[in-house]
């Protein structure tokens, strides 16, 4: 049997994901994600960034803890796990906050 190279599969853009940004892994519960946040916090930014953020995050997750929504919930907690994973792998540095998430805050 003679092989074509035309009977090949070509690489096509449909199943790509350039451009988008990369899905979360799967959420973390409340506790170990304020955690995780507290620990970024300490080991990726300098002093006075980290006192403004743990600061930050402890009131909203004080602010958030009598929420009953689920989708609140879920939303809450993809984007402060977005955030992590933001600041552990730095590409946070010189960016400029989405006008979009500066409206909802």
């Amino acid at each position: 049997m003679r092989i074509s190279l035309r009977l090949f599969a070509n690489p096509t853009a449909a199943g790509s994901t350039a451009g988008l940004k990369p899905a979360p892994l799967a959420l973390l519960p409340p506790i170990p994600l304020y955690r995780r946040l507290l620990r970024t916090h300490r080991n990726y930014l300098p002093k006075e960034m980290r006192l403004l953020g743990d600061e930050y995050v402890k009131s909203e997750f004080r602010a958030h803890r009598d929420v009953e929504n689920p989708v609140h919930i879920i939303g809450f907690l993809t984007e402060w796990q977005m955030y992590a994973q933001k600041i552990e792998g730095d590409s946070w540095m010189g960016e400029k906050l989405d006008g979009g998430k500066i409206e909802k805050m």
